[in-house]
This record gives C-alpha cells, structure tokens and sequence, in this order.
C-alpha cells in the first residue's frame, strides 16, 4: 500500500521566524497544472480520505480471495486503472502530458517501476501469511521513507527514532510468530516488508512529481509504466493472464475501482491538502480495516500471539507519524 508526501523534506533543518512564516502565508497553498489550481484542505478532502481508506482496506482481502495468479492481479488492477485513466488524461490533460519534461517522465516512470515492485511483492506475501500480518508489514512504509529521507541528509527527531525501532520490534515479533507457524509464512512476511520499501521509494519520487504535475497526468504515466512492467513479469513468469471465471474479472474490477482508483489515487490526491502527516495517520487504519474484513468474509484469523505483534507496529507507526507531524507544524503554510 502506498503514502504520498509534500514536495518538502517532514523533517525541517531549522524553525523560521514569525515574520518568515507571515511573508510566506500568501503562498502556502500547492497549485498543480490541471487540477483546478488551488488545493483546499476542507470537508471534502476529509470525505475523500475516508473513501481512498475503505478503497485500500479492501484490497489484501479482495487479492486474497480473487482466485488468479498474484503477478497477473497485480497487472490487471493498474492496466484496468489506465483503461479508466485514459479518456481523462487524453481529453482534459492531454497538453499537460505533453509539456512533461524528460525528468518529470523519468521520475514517474521510476515511481511506475518502484510501485511494480510493491505490487509484485506485497499480493504474492497475501498467499503466503495472513491478511493482517501482510497489511501490517507493507503499511511500514513510512519508516523506510523516514530513512530514506535520512540518507538524502534529513535528520528525523528523536520521536522518529523511537517509533522506527518500536515498529521494527514489532515486525521482529511478528516474524517470529510466522516462523513458529511456517517458513512460507516467514517468506511471506519479506516479500510484505519489500513491498513498503519499494512504496516508500514509490513516495518520494511521486512527491516529487506531483509538486508540478496534476493527479491524473502523473496517475496515468506512473500506471502505465507499471502495467508493462508487470506485464512483462506475467510473460516472463508464465503467470496465466485469462481464462479466468466471471467471479474473478468482478473482483478484478472490484479490486481496480476500490483500491486503485479509490484508494491510490485518491490519496495522491488529498495529501497536498490535508499533508503527510493526517493522510499517513489515517492510512495506519487500513491495518485493522483489512484484517477485519478478512476475518468477516474469508474466516482468516491471525495467531492469538500476533495481536501484540500488530499493536507494538502501528503504535511505532504512530510515533513516526507524530513525529512527521511536529516536524512540518514548524514549516510557512
């Protein structure tokens, strides 16, 4: 699952003055090409984030219980999403696409790539571990986008550190709950975390983008760049991309209208209005969303001793997200 950010570093290198922050005040709203101009955080940025929340909540249990290879759902809920994409980003934003520098391309192609290697990592753990330890281990994305920011010289509070080593115990139980249960579930659970590395890299080069790039423009070329890859994987793979009951092309649908267009989009969206810090806060619930479906419509319930494991993680989560908090609180705008 995916986290967009502000094109800002979360973890400012020095406070500014008063006077700084009132000079800069006439300018804090983000404008993109082609969304309209203005972002406005308000009820209906709320609204949306509610509705990308229960999009994204669906998604481990519908992967899980669509009965299709893992790498070819992954294809077909992002080529499903361009074809819906496409008469949009054509028609409306067709100049847009166009007037998209080379290194504006690259990059949302580099964040198609990254988000081809969270899906093909994170659908195929939902076959190996539960519902709930998967979602739990591929929402630590902001951890690893924390570090990354790290390595590009950002230094996170002490909070920060605190929650990242809180999360990582968690993730340490947990493993070894899966462990005790199965290796495949232990091998399941890597792929999950591989998943929030890639995402969290997927991040921060679609922050990037969207500083000057509309929703859609940036939705349709990062989408697309991932339906090849992850076509070409499928082919590579041998994973069967047809033949497939009416059941399973519904919840393909499903799958693409509730996850991908409700839920990624929609949180790229939303997070220049409401900021990283309520959106990723917000995104922790897909945790305890999923895992509640998943036992309420496919019976699949964790391991009593992983219930401490998923409280000590999201309370980590928490920490980060707290931290990211006070770190932008002290930013103009």
């Amino acid at each position: 699952m995916t986290v967009p950010s502000h094109g800002h570093a979360p973890y400012p290198g020095a406070v500014p003055t008063a006077r700084a922050a009132r000079a800069s005040a006439p300018t804090a709203t983000p404008t993109a090409p082609g969304d309209g101009g203005r972002f406005r955080s308000g009820p209906v940025d709320v609204v949306l984030l509610t509705v990308a929340i229960a999009g994204v909540s669906l998604s481990a249990p519908l992967a899980a219980a669509t009965v299709a290879p893992a790498l070819a759902i992954a294809f077909w809920r992002n080529a499903m999403a361009v074809g819906a994409l496409t008469p949009f980003a054509l028609w409306r934003h067709r100049g847009e696409l166009r007037a998209m520098g080379r290194r504006t391309v690259l990059l949302s192609a580099g964040a198609g790539a990254l988000l081809a290697v969270h899906f093909g990592a994170w659908l195929p753990s939902l076959h190996m571990t539960s519902v709930a330890s998967s979602t739990a281990l591929v929402t630590t994305t902001p951890i690893w986008t924390a570090l990354l920011l790290r390595l590009r010289g950002h230094r996170p509070p002490t909070l920060a550190w605190l929650g990242m080593g809180l999360a990582i115990l968690g993730v340490v139980i947990l493993t070894g709950v899966d462990l005790s249960a199965s290796p495949r579930a232990l091998l399941g659970d890597g792929l999950a975390l591989l998943g929030g590395v890639a995402a969290a890299g997927y991040v921060l080069l679609g922050a990037e983008v969207r500083r000057s790039v509309s929703t859609t423009a940036y939705a349709y070329v990062c989408y697309t760049t991932t339906s090849v890859l992850l076509l070409l994987t499928c082919l590579v793979a041998g994973a069967e991309l047809g033949g497939y009951s009416g059941t399973t092309w519904l919840r393909l649908a499903a799958l693409t209208v509730t996850a991908q267009l409700l839920g990624h989009t929609l949180i790229n969206r939303v997070v220049k209005g409401l900021g990283p810090s309520v959106t990723s806060t917000a995104i922790l619930l897909e945790t305890p969303g999923a895992a509640l479906i998943a036992a309420l419509w496919l019976g699949q319930m964790p391991p009593v001793a992983a219930y401490p494991a998923l409280a000590v993680i999201l309370a980590g989560l928490a920490l980060v997200i707290m931290a990211d908090g006070k770190g932008t609180a002290d930013e103009p705008g």
